[in-house]
């Protein structure tokens, strides 16, 4: 058994995000979809590096960004994903152990470079990612450690990984450990394109018990159940056996439950800068909130000053003390 107790424990995809502004003529230039998630190999990579001007380098990553804001909010969090022992790599791991997240995964010797995020931030602060995957996409369940798994609260995964089988696999390891050491698992739907590519399988994590908690956003939610209505989608989520909590940009979020819809307002923001990590903070302030055993609500309101701290700058990873910053707000003691 791990000696280190870990409240949130979560497995995504290791990448390291390069971020520029940019104006919606580029986004035409390059042909890239606004506001969504496209993968790229690598010579693309590299044609977009190169033409996107100057840039801010900070390690990134859904689930690692999630962790980030766990262990930034006071609460033990951990990250399982896979980096190659280069440059890159070696930047994703030190970030993360400077700010305490247990992170122990061996980096890869040889195969494709650690991952990368070419993320495109137009002047209304919304992003556009094109990912190259690279390493992140060998992670296998022997880099899974079961005492790992068993140690901790909630175990959260990141829709994304659902692309390669092998990291598939590892999804399927961590849940079952999880649930047999009496565990949580939460799941996040990460891009509407990524429930395109794997509703029903989606919807089977959900029906058949693998999953605890779903975190999406509305625009997810529908694409989940392939509709375009809001309401319709939001009425399907209440039939099934998890607790939901869905996010709605500016108009805060969503707890959904068979017993109760509950709505949480967002927190005011002076100026978005930067999207990118929005979603990842909520979620990092909400899985904290449940770990300290805070009201629905307080969860809710937790994850949306963390999504308000992340969008007031470049960059998913925060940049003061949430644990600070909630305790001047009053959410935590």
């Amino acid at each position: 058994m791990s000696q280190t107790r870990i409240d949130v424990l979560t497995l995504g995809n290791a990448i390291v995000d390069v971020l520029a502004h940019t104006d919606e003529a580029f986004l035409l230039q390059k042909k890239v979809h606004k506001g969504a998630m496209q993968l790229i190999d690598e010579a693309r990579a590299e044609e977009l590096y190169g033409d996107m001007g100057p840039a801010i380098i900070v390690s990134g990553g859904s689930g690692a960004n999630t962790a980030a804001g766990a262990a930034s909010l006071g609460v033990k969090a951990g990250f399982i994903g896979k980096v190659k022992n280069d440059e890159t790599g070696k930047l994703f791991a030190h970030d993360l152990k400077a700010i305490d997240v247990h992170y122990d995964v061996a980096p890869a010797q040889d195969g494709p470079a650690t991952a990368r995020s070419f993320i495109l931030v137009t002047p209304d602060g919304e992003r556009t990612m094109n990912t190259y995957l690279g390493a992140c996409q060998n992670l296998t369940p022997d880099d899974v450690n079961p005492d790992t798994v068993r140690a901790s609260q909630i175990v959260y995964l990141e829709g994304y990984l659902w692309d390669p089988p092998a990291a598939k696999e590892a999804f399927r390891k961590a849940v079952t450990i999880a649930h047999e050491a009496g565990n949580k698992v939460a799941l996040t739907l990460s891009d509407a394109f990524c429930v395109d590519r794997y509703r029903d399988e989606f919807l089977g994590l959900i029906r058949d018990g693998s999953l605890d908690i779903l975190f999406a956003n509305i625009h997810e939610l529908q694409s989940l159940y392939g509709t375009s209505d809001a309401d319709t989608a939001l009425a399907a989520l209440r039939e099934e056996n998890v607790l939901g909590a869905i996010t709605r940009s500016a108009e805060g979020a969503l707890i959904v439950s068979r017993d109760e819809t509950r709505a949480v307002p967002a927190f005011p923001v002076e100026r978005v800068i930067d999207t990118t990590g929005a979603g990842d903070l909520f979620a990092s302030g909400f899985l904290a909130g449940l770990t300290l055993n805070l009201d629905l609500t307080d969860c809710a309101r937790l994850g949306g000053l963390a999504a308000a701290e992340i969008i007031s700058h470049l960059g998913a990873r925060p940049q003061v003390s949430l644990k600070e910053m909630a305790e001047q707000q009053g959410l935590l003691g």
